[in-house]
């Protein structure tokens, strides 16, 4: 009975022994697989990182590339305003508009502007008794002057001009309806206040104006000293031309019909 009783214990005592064997086992299992799972898990989270960090270097070399495509974007962008700059240079086209019609037959259909005027009056180079007035056209488009200046010859103090003196002029006058004057240019007449030289006047020193007798108020003339040693007899206005010789000679041939 002894016998078989031992063997029993053995026997359960062998049976716990596997029990806690397979136990033993088992945990040895799940901690291996534990494990593994955390190897697997750590590689994972490499792997993640190393996309990561790749993701993030690929969006930093997005980053610089789309920086540098700004930069270059900006670039196009000064690059066209540049250009708008220049194509405003191409409002030289409006400058040429600015600039003006510059034609004859624009001229005759609009008279000129006193306030597109600059009037000067100096003494003619190698003559003692003539003056030379010059009309320049400071404006935008062309225009039309009367063939001559109005000038009169009198006293700057007087306070009644009704006994200046008025120049002879060219006769026989004919033909375009105004003398045109293009932009930038003038419109020159030459008066010769003594042709013969002898004596004459001495209480003139003062010459009257009006560029556009015609076309311009009285309120437009400007007027002009002449100095005190002047000394005015039968003098004679000239047409408005080019030039200051072509004006003397237009000058020579007033008071003939």
């Amino acid at each position: 009975m002894r016998t078989i009783r031992t063997r029993k214990h053995t026997a359960a005592l062998g049976a716990v022994t596997a029990i806690l064997a397979l136990a033993l086992t088992a945990c040895g299992d799940n901690d291996t697989g534990t494990k593994s799972a955390g190897s697997v898990d750590n590689t994972a989270s490499a792997a993640s990182s190393d996309a990561t960090q790749s993701s993030d270097s690929k969006k930093n070399t997005d980053t610089g590339t789309d920086t540098g495509t700004s930069k270059s974007g900006s670039t196009a962008q000064n690059a066209g305003a540049t250009k708008t700059g220049t194509s405003n240079g191409s409002s030289s086209k409006g400058g040429s508009t600015a600039s003006g019609n510059t034609s004859d037959s624009y001229a005759y259909k609009h008279p000129c502007k006193s306030s597109d005027l600059s009037v000067r009056v100096y003494p003619r180079e190698g003559s003692a008794t003539q003056q030379v007035i010059e009309v320049n056209n400071t404006g935008a488009n062309s225009c039309g002057l009367s063939y001559f200046p109005r000038v009169s010859l009198g006293a700057a103090k007087a306070s009644d001009h009704s006994g200046d003196i008025t120049p002879a002029v060219p006769g026989g006058l004919g033909g375009a309806p105004a003398y045109p004057v293009k932009p930038k240019t003038a419109a020159i007449a030459v008066i010769d206040l003594n042709p013969s030289g002898g004596n004459g006047l001495t209480w003139i020193d003062e010459m009257n104006v009006l560029a556009d007798g015609d076309h311009m108020p009285n309120a437009d003339t400007q007027n002009f000293a002449l100095g005190p040693d002047v000394k005015v007899r039968d003098p004679k206005l000239g047409l408005y031309e080019a030039s200051i010789a072509d004006a003397v000679n237009s000058m020579k041939s007033a008071g003939k019909s």
